[in-house]
């Protein structure tokens, strides 16, 4: 996704109490920075906060770490968390920013953060062959993702591209996650719309009459 330079991205991401500047120094130490023994949930991609901040809003016995390499895209959703929660009368204490480049998500995190689920939503299709590997479900990063994650733990997936959605079943195949739920149009199925709250690209897609995709796989 793009977005424009945002001059004030990081002079607010600086004083933000739920972003984090340097995660490199928590890593496999997660549960420290949130001060209690709650799961924590990891979205690898979170855009504009807003997906990240429903989740954490409606489920406070749960933590979350929301990562995106874009400073301005988390600028903006510093602003869309602050509204969700100042909205509601809660301050954020379960929930956590911070910027980094996926392909390097171990060194930021490691089997001892036990990650208890992955959510990964509407991500760059890369659809030319010579450009899958950047997928964020590309089996590469499905190993990494692997390594966080214990027997049983899940990962969540909503796109609106056929074709990586096609592809990423291959992957997951491949790298021994097994399918528990799939659905070729998320909003006429059975899903709870409360386990998957709409993105702005989803309501984007949906309102032009897109089908939504979307599975939760389990690490085998």
């Amino acid at each position: 996704m793009r977005i424009r330079k945002k001059k004030w991205a990081e002079p607010e991401l600086s004083v933000c109490d739920f972003y984090v500047a340097e995660p490199e120094e928590l890593r496999g130490k997660w549960k420290s920075r949130f001060k209690n023994d709650n799961p924590i949930m990891l979205e690898v991609g979170c855009g504009k906060g807003s997906f990240a901040g429903q989740l954490a809003l409606a489920h406070p016995e749960i933590n979350y770490i929301a990562v995106d390499i874009k400073l301005d895209m988390l600028g903006v959703g510093r602003r869309n968390i602050v509204k969700l929660f100042e909205n509601s009368g809660r301050e954020v204490d379960n929930l956590l920013l911070t910027r980094y480049n996926v392909e390097m998500l171990d060194k930021i995190l490691s089997p001892d953060d036990h990650i208890a689920r992955v959510y990964i939503n509407f991500c760059n299709p890369w659809p030319r062959p010579k450009h899958n590997k950047r997928r964020l479900t590309y089996p590469k990063k499905l190993r990494m993702y692997r390594e966080l994650l214990t027997g049983g733990d899940e990962l969540h997936f909503k796109t609106d591209d056929d074709a990586l959605f096609a592809d990423t079943l291959g992957y997951l195949k491949e790298e021994g996650f097994s399918v528990k739920v799939i659905t070729y149009d998320l909003h006429e199925s059975d899903v709870d719309p409360a386990e998957t709250p709409m993105t702005e690209h989803e309501k984007m897609f949906s309102d032009e009459g897109v089908r939504i995709k979307y599975l939760v796989a389990v690490k085998g």
